[in-house]
């Protein structure tokens, strides 16, 4: 049964390298179960890069959330190696999961490769493989399994249990935990694949 890591990103813009990654929460999960392992963590702002004001002007309007993206940061290279580790000691190699994988997946696999060597999609290229070489896009899932239109699944109709009691703060780790659960329905919602493992 496939491990999922998924992931939930907070920044101060929407580029990687002009903006910032402030914080991500990251939850290892298979189709079924409670949560494998959970990490979190802030990180500084990139040398040289400037907050996005329409971003910096929906920050302000989540002070809590805000607070929690900036407290304790650690430099981004720090953060990235520590992801990296955790990675590694999970059982398995996992899938990459966001919602969207765009969003997320985008500044991580960027933060990876600056900072780590990493990528998100290894490939064909030099180096150690840490994800398995395809990502799974939550909104798309949701729009396959429950026949929604992908812009619809973008603006999470969901019914709130469906998140697992984890309310979308913007705090990322809280985010990650919801998300997870919501693949978790989702997964338990596919038609039967004979022979398929999850």
């Amino acid at each position: 049964m496939t491990l999922y890591v998924v992931v939930d990103i907070e920044t101060d813009g929407p580029n990687p390298g002009s903006h910032s990654l402030l914080s991500f929460g990251a939850v290892a999960c298979r189709a079924q179960g409670a949560p494998l392992a959970r990490f979190a963590v802030n990180l500084m702002p990139l040398p040289g890069a400037a907050a996005e004001p329409r971003t910096m002007a929906w920050w302000a309007t989540e002070p809590e959330a805000w607070a929690a993206a900036t407290r304790d940061p650690l430099p981004a290279a720090e953060a990235m190696a520590r992801f990296v580790d955790w990675l590694r000691a999970l059982p398995e190699m996992p899938a990459f999961a966001g919602h969207p994988v765009a969003f997320d997946g985008y500044w991580i696999d960027w933060y990876l490769r600056r900072f780590t060597g990493h990528r998100l999609m290894k490939g064909p290229y030099d180096g150690e493989r840490i994800f398995l070489d395809a990502a799974l896009d939550i909104p798309t899932l949701a729009a396959g399994v429950l026949g929604l239109e992908i812009g619809q699944a973008m603006k999470k109709p969901y019914p709130e249990e469906w998140f697992g009691g984890h309310a979308h703060t913007h705090c990322a780790l809280d985010d990650a935990l919801g998300y997870a659960a919501l693949l978790q329905r989702l997964l338990a919602r596919r038609p039967a694949l004979a022979g398929a493992g999850a």
